[in-house]
């Protein structure tokens, strides 16, 4: 079962996160038959997606977070709410690129460089944009350099995918720690010890260690103090109405055309590939 753990530390100082995505992970893979370092890369976005949703305070808050490099897997697009929900897709689900020299997935050259973009629907007049060049690709540097930069939050991002032999997703999961405005020099440096110190997130993932055990690394010689759990799963939320309302909103001539051709329209999700079909009468009704 995936879920995510939140927690704080050294007395509030330091607020954290951690996660186990294998599932959602392995749903994105199936859902668009992405090759293996595309299912990272999604797998990745979508991993972090959801940690930076719970970390939203509204019920009906809504994240979208879009990863667009010049690589060769297009624009990555995932969408999370607070309640742990995901759901991502991705440009060319089969883009390829070689390994790395040390033959680990090359998620950054499959990303390119470019742009992430963070959308928070907060349920105000507008949403909150906001914009960052990609540093890497790699995604948890992305994440990291988006909080530093955009929301003024000192943060340490880890985050990985682990597949299988046959394409499969056997691992993924990762962590967010972040520093309070309030945290001392002395939890700053302890923090940042740690982090440089730790195995990367692909390591402790295949080792097994559940979300409180990430946490248990990352915060070595700290006090930590769970607040809660929060089950994460690869959720789409399309409906036929809302299809219906996307028609309706194109102009008539268009829908008027669909009309004339005589023949019933079918839409599919890009999120989750459903599809759904409206008749020449929907059409009619919908002029």
């Amino acid at each position: 079962m995936d879920y995510i753990v939140r927690a704080t530390a050294a007395g509030g100082q330091i607020r954290a996160f951690a996660a186990t995505t294998k599932d959602m992970a392995e749903k994105a893979r199936s859902t668009h038959d992405t090759s293996p370092v595309v299912t990272a890369a999604l797998g990745r976005l979508m991993t972090g997606s959801a940690m930076m949703g719970v970390m939203m305070k509204g019920e009906n808050d809504l994240l979208t977070v879009k990863v667009s490099g010049d690589g060769p897997a297009g624009a990555l697009t995932v969408t999370a709410d607070a309640r742990g929900n995901v759901k991502g897709t991705v440009d060319v689900p089969q883009a390829m690129v070689p390994a790395r020299a040390d033959h680990k997935l090359d998620v950054g050259g499959v990303v390119g460089r470019g742009f992430m973009q963070v959308i928070k629907d907060l349920g105000l007049k507008e949403p909150y944009v906001s914009q960052v060049a990609l540093q890497t690709g790699e995604i948890g540097d992305d994440f990291t350099y988006y909080f530093a930069s955009s929301e003024q939050v000192p943060s340490a991002v880890g985050l990985g995918v682990l597949m299988n032999k046959e394409n499969t997703v056997r691992r993924s999961g990762g962590f967010i720690v972040q520093l309070m405005p309030f945290a001392s020099e002395e939890t700053i440096s302890a923090l940042e010890e740690n982090i440089k110190n730790i195995a990367s997130v692909t390591v402790l993932l295949e080792e097994g260690l559940s979300p409180e055990q990430l946490l248990d690394e990352v915060l070595k010689g700290f006090d930590i103090e769970i607040n809660d759990t929060v089950q994460t799963q690869f959720l789409c939320d399309c409906n036929r109405e809302r299809f219906y309302k996307g028609i309706c909103a194109l102009p008539k001539s268009d829908i008027k055309e669909m009309v004339d051709d005589g023949e019933p329209i079918e839409v599919k999700c890009h999120f989750c590939g459903k599809k759904y079909e409206f008749s020449v009468d929907d059409l009619k009704g919908m002029l």
